[in-house]
């Protein structure tokens, strides 16, 4: 099955205006094959109780990451293969299917598209079902380029689709209890810190027109 109609590898998309530098995008595919397909149904169905054909989403939400580790390629790589690596016991209890999303953005804030943007990822526990997911290379302190990068990607999806949430994957477990929270084991849960706050507050200065909501314990 093939998600990425008429992909051309390499294609740069110019997004932005004469004030600021253009977002530049990149296709760069993940392995999406019959065994990502199965195992992200299998994930949505066990993980979320929702039982679909296809493993799409209706985004509501994005969710900014940051990789932890400190290239491009490491980053990508992590992502590339449609099951966990063993190094990540810690989600092999949850299923096998890997880690992923479907943009990552260099620290030069060159975005990669890895996916279609509402194919199903798995990168955010409780909330996939309804959430793009933005990774950003690096850990710690994120360029000036990603928290421009990520700021345009946000404004873009915003334009294709209803979003009503952008939050840092730290603030995931506020969502608990939440109508938009689906998960069937309620012990399955990890302690985040990216992408840090400082980058959070950076990218909600520039997209504060927008109207974004965050995390529900500030509404």
């Amino acid at each position: 099955m093939k998600y990425f109609p008429n992909l051309l590898i390499g294609l740069s998309v110019v997004l932005g205006s004469c004030a600021a530098p253009a977002l530049r995008m990149v296709d760069r595919p993940i392995v999406f094959d019959e065994e990502r397909r199965r195992l992200s149904l299998d994930y949505m169905a066990q993980r979320h109780n929702i039982q679909q054909s296809e493993p799409f989403i209706r985004p509501r939400m994005i969710v900014l990451h940051w990789t932890a580790i400190p290239t491009l390629e490491g980053s990508f790589r992590a992502f590339e293969r449609p099951t966990l690596a063993g190094a990540r016991p810690d989600l092999m209890t949850a299923g096998p299917l890997n880690v992923s999303v479907p943009f990552l953005v260099d620290r030069d804030g060159t975005v990669y598209r890895l996916m279609p943007d509402t194919l199903f990822a798995r990168h955010c526990i409780g909330l996939n079902h309804c959430a793009i997911g933005v990774e950003n290379v690096g850990s710690g302190r994120m360029t000036r380029a990603q928290v421009r990068a990520n700021a345009q990607l946000v404004r873009l999806l915003k334009e294709r689709y209803a979003i009503d949430y952008l939050i840092g994957h730290y603030e995931y477990r506020d969502f608990i209890g939440h109508p938009l929270w689906k998960e069937t084991d309620p012990n399955y849960l990890t302690v985040k810190t990216d992408p840090g706050r400082p980058f959070m507050r950076k990218v909600r200065k520039r997209v504060k027109d927008l109207g974004l909501k965050g995390s529900p314990k500030d509404e």
